[in-house]
């Protein structure tokens, strides 16, 4: 038999949990939420902007366009150094597979840009988007 003084001094307790009824410690009915409106619910709607029409939402978001209007506003090419490219053999023809073949890009790159460092000293065929200086020099 356990005696008042064998308790532990704090006993942990859980916290109180809202809207179980009065039993709960945290009242029943409104459970102290208020009535109505969108503080008393658990979660607001995904488009709640208050009292306003949700359409102001849509109103302030441009308008898309033509057939790229899906595409992700931040598609950025993967930019590669044309001395990077000392890995393929002369002649060879550099496009996206190739490039993903000598791990040079991510398997999902979709867009690829080359941009001219160094020389890498050997002649290739470009088939993706390179700059100015780059192709003079691939090229040469």
């Amino acid at each position: 038999m356990v005696t008042l003084d064998q308790l532990p001094a704090s006993v942990s307790r859980g916290k109180k949990r809202l809207g179980r009824g009065y039993g709960s410690g945290k009242g029943g009915h409104t459970s102290s939420r208020g009535q109505k409106g969108q503080k008393s619910r658990t979660t607001a709607k995904l488009l709640f902007e208050g009292t306003k029409t949700n359409k102001d939402f849509f109103r302030r978001t441009p308008w898309l366009r033509g057939k790229n209007r899906l595409k992700s506003f931040n598609e950025k090419p993967v930019l590669i150094q044309s001395s990077s490219l000392s890995v393929f053999k002369a002649g060879d023809e550099v496009d996206l597979k190739a490039l993903t073949k000598k791990k040079l890009i991510p398997e999902k790159t979709k867009t690829v840009k080359i941009l001219f460092d160094k020389d890498p000293g050997v002649k290739l065929i470009l088939k993706v988007p390179a700059s100015k200086a780059a192709i003079k020099a691939l090229q040469a």
